[in-house]
Order: structure tokens, then sequence, then C-alpha cells
């Protein structure tokens, strides 16, 4: 047991040694980069983000499908893999009428309808929702890994296939 600590004040006083040599004589200032975290109100974390502005949605196929042509909107999504949760601020205007009937995230690519991957809560009245939910990690996953196969509309009684929708990326 007496061994022990002469090795321990060795090792600090060696180390202190070590890092003292490793001092720079440059005296040029840091480069100082600054990270912003998305984060949605009421979220407990950043999490990995995605923004969209919302549009009109349109279906090519398989007839031609027209949102409202008035809508426009945003989300803010973040994806958060260690905590299995996802989050969501949507905002719309121009879409009636509100409160809207239904808003997801679908899986599929841009101007193609595909099925819904993850619902969402919907915007109220004032046009506007946050919210976050667990989710299965593996579908969590696959939006980090291809966010433009994904997409997030707003649909009402008005466009009950989708008044508004925008591609992640």
């Amino acid at each position: 047991m007496t061994g022990r600590f002469p090795r321990l004040v060795a090792t600090l006083v060696l180390g202190s040694i070590t890092l003292a040599g490793c001092s720079s004589d440059d005296t040029s200032p840091l480069e100082v980069t600054t990270v912003r975290l998305a984060v949605v109100p009421g979220a407990k974390h950043g999490g990995q983000p995605f923004a969209t502005d919302l549009t009109q949605e349109i279906f090519h196929h398989p007839s031609t499908y027209a949102g409202d042509p008035e809508g426009a909107g945003t989300a803010l999504i973040t994806v958060n893999l260690g905590q299995g949760e996802v989050c969501w601020h949507v905002t719309v205007s121009g879409i009636g009428p509100l409160p809207a009937s239904a808003s997801h995230i679908h899986k599929q690519v841009q101007d193609k309808q595909g099925p819904v991957y993850v619902g969402l809560t919907v915007p109220d009245a004032s046009g506007e929702v946050s919210g976050c939910k667990s989710e299965d990690r593996a579908k969590l996953k696959h939006i980090v890994q291809f966010p433009d196969s994904f997409y997030v509309n707003v649909h009402t009684t008005e466009f009950p296939t989708g008044a508004v929708r925008g591609q992640l990326d």
C-alpha cells in the first residue's frame, strides 16, 4: 500500500511537466465557432434538425390532385436517436378551415404520395403546433439517414389528402 502514493505523485508531476511542455508561443487569437442546436418548443433535447417550407400539395400520380393554392407554412423536425424521440414545430397559414384535420411525416419522394411514417399533432386554430413523441429508433434512423425520402404535410377537411407539404432535407 505504501508504494501506490509515491507512484501517484510521480505520475502527477511527470504529467504536469509534459503538459507544461505543450504550451505554444503562438499568441494569435483562437477561432471560435458557435453551434446552435435546433430546439423545438417543449423538447428536452436538440436532436438532428430538418426544416422545410410547406407549399401547396400537388400529386401527379395516380391522378392530378392539388392541395390548397393559398397554403404556406414551415416545419421544423428534430430527431434524437439516443432518446428515441421526434419533435416538431409546424406553422401554417392560408389553409382552411383550421384547426387542421391531420399532420404527418410521410415516406416517399417529391411529387408522389407516400404512406404515413410518423403521425404528428395538428395545427390548432392559430395555425401552429409543437410536440414530441417517442418513436421506434429504426424508423428515426431512417429519417436521419435519408431525409430527402420524407415529407411533412398538413391536411384539412377541405383538402383531406393534404393541403400543404414540404420535403425534408
